[in-house]
């Protein structure tokens, strides 16, 4: 998405509310404490609200799932962000590598998508946010369908019975809103976006969106629109 050099305020009535918003709800919710963390894909929802919880908390937990699988521009752009950020980076890795994985299983994003999300996405994360009580997000509603009800504020329940706070201060935010509220703030996103895609998980399963007015088209060929990551136990 092309911006201007024009005020952001200008450019997008209501935007200075919504970022006085978010920045608010997360400064209420932040402690600085160890039972904080923000997951992070380093797309640009997440780095606008790593943004906002790092003015309270500079070295928040910024847990990234690193399946093995993602785009050489998402490493190189965590690298290079983590650096610049001082970010207190937690890689989550799966208990196999991608050959063991393969190996094993055979080529699992193709054959079985929700099995290879499980195995590199879901367990390791579970695993991890057992170690939290209070969890940062930058999912959206316009994301897709499947988030049209996403809440600021939800209780996530793991599936071992615990539950975080769930903190998704970007809610009712645009794409639109993303990315000015970026530019006003001078985050530098992720090179992927200036190639067309507008929504960017592991490469195998992660194309040029199909549906210019489905920004999540371009994941897992249609298959499905979750990792299942931010679907709880019930």
């Amino acid at each position: 998405m092309t911006v201007s050099s024009e005020p952001v305020t200008d450019l997008v009535p209501g935007l200075e509310e919504k970022i006085a918003a978010a920045q608010a709800l997360v400064a209420a919710h932040v402690k600085g404490a160890s039972t904080e963390c923000i997951t992070c894909s380093f797309q640009a929802e997440d780095m606008v609200v790593l943004h906002m919880v790092r003015a309270h908390y500079p070295h928040v937990p910024v847990l990234f799932l690193d399946t093995g699988y993602h785009f050489a521009e998402t490493y190189a752009y965590r690298d290079q962000m983590a650096t610049a950020w001082d970010l207190n980076l937690i890689n989550l890795k799966p208990r196999q590598s991608v050959p063991e994985q393969e190996a094993q299983f055979g080529i699992l994003h193709q054959s079985a998508p929700d099995q290879c999300c499980r195995l590199r996405k879901v367990e390791p994360l579970f695993a991890a946010l057992a170690n939290y009580e209070t969890w940062f997000t930058g999912m959206r509603r316009e994301q897709a369908k499947s988030r049209a009800q996403l809440q600021a504020l939800d209780q996530f329940t793991l599936p071992g019975g615990k539950q975080l706070l769930k903190i998704n201060p970007l809610a009712e935010w645009t794409t639109r809103d993303v990315w000015y509220c970026a530019q006003e703030h001078s985050i530098a996103l992720l090179p992927l976006y200036d190639k067309g895609y507008s929504s960017i998980g592991c490469e195998p399963c992660t194309s040029l969106p199909s549906d210019p007015n489905d920004p999540r088209s371009g994941r897992w060929s249609g298959r499905k629109q979750e990792c299942g990551i931010h679907i709880q136990a019930q």
